[in-house]
């Protein structure tokens, strides 16, 4: 008979994607683990578990495993919650840009914790990307291309990326393409867009020597913009509250819409076989559709 020690120790392995944070967890040393996934393999009669570069990846048959025991243990320990008469709770953990965590997921995050009380929430505001192998990290909403080898990867939403400032800067639709030229621009070093495509979607030729505010973080480039310091060039995901409450308006007359998609869901894929990462994935993937169709 397998020994469910062994398989409860796989399970922490697993969720937290390292022998030393399962150790942690278990309050054992990492030797113990080692032993007892090394027990586990011997009576599967397959390696469960494979290290490369250093970090630990669970094999094919490891993330089969996984996904087949996953919800019985979950279902062991929260009946044993009950049991001991313990409130159960369950952390998740999710990683994004301060930009998108407190310009789009912080005024709408109230209605995942209203559908899902068990749940506590804890959210890691950073640009640095995750290191799944490492990190105690459910889910991250990540800046980039999309092209991410190892991950399940699926996009947030479709963004546009517009002019906009204050309205004591100027006055919405109250400016040609043209008259940009001669004010200051501010932007974010890392968008995808900047300014010289924009100006060439507008079939126009962008100016050689602009006055410019540049930031590295989107969100104060929004800020920035609301302050009355110039005309910012930024996605709509990034300055959705600033629109709506009319703190931000768009000074150009059916300015070109440029289509894109800079954030992205990105998790191992053995992380989709966690109750919690699938019920957020489920939330803001509806959420994300709402806010597109909203905003067309």
């Amino acid at each position: 008979m397998t020994p469910f020690r062994a398989i409860a120790v796989f399970y922490q392995v697993a969720t937290l994607n390292s022998v030393r944070a399962a150790a942690q967890a278990l309050n054992v040393t990492p030797s113990a683990v080692s032993q007892q996934l090394r027990t586990l393999e011997e009576q599967l009669g397959t390696a469960l578990t494979i290290t490369r570069n250093r970090k630990l990846h669970l094999t094919e048959a490891g993330e089969r495993y996984f996904e087949l025991i996953s919800d019985n243990i979950a279902g062991i320990e929260a009946a044993t919650a009950l049991i001991r008469g313990t409130p159960q709770s369950t952390t998740l953990t999710i990683r994004a840009t301060p930009t998108i965590a407190t310009k789009w997921l912080l005024p709408r995050i109230k209605g995942f914790l209203d559908e899902n009380p068990s749940i506590d929430l804890r959210l890691d505001g950073t640009n640095e990307p995750t290191d799944f192998a490492r990190d105690h990290v459910d889910l991250e909403i990540r800046h980039g291309m999309g092209r991410w080898p190892g991950l399940h990867v699926q996009p947030l939403a479709t963004e546009h990326f517009l002019p906009v400032c204050s309205p004591d800067f100027a006055a919405a639709s109250s400016l040609t393409a043209s008259d940009i030229t001669g004010l200051r621009q501010i932007r974010s070093v890392k968008a995808q867009i900047q300014w010289p495509d924009w100006f060439t979607a507008q079939g126009l030729t962008p100016p050689k020597a602009p006055r410019r505010l540049s930031f590295d973080r989107s969100h104060m480039a929004v800020d920035a913009a609301a302050q009355g310091l110039g005309i910012a060039l930024e996605s709509t995901l990034m300055m959705d509250e600033e629109l709506r409450a009319g703190r931000l308006v768009i000074p150009v007359s059916n300015p070109p819409k440029i289509p894109i998609t800079t954030q992205w869901l990105a998790c191992p894929p053995s992380h989709l076989t966690r109750r919690r990462v699938r019920r957020f994935l489920d939330w803001i993937t509806i959420e994300a559709r709402n806010w597109e169709t909203e905003t067309i």
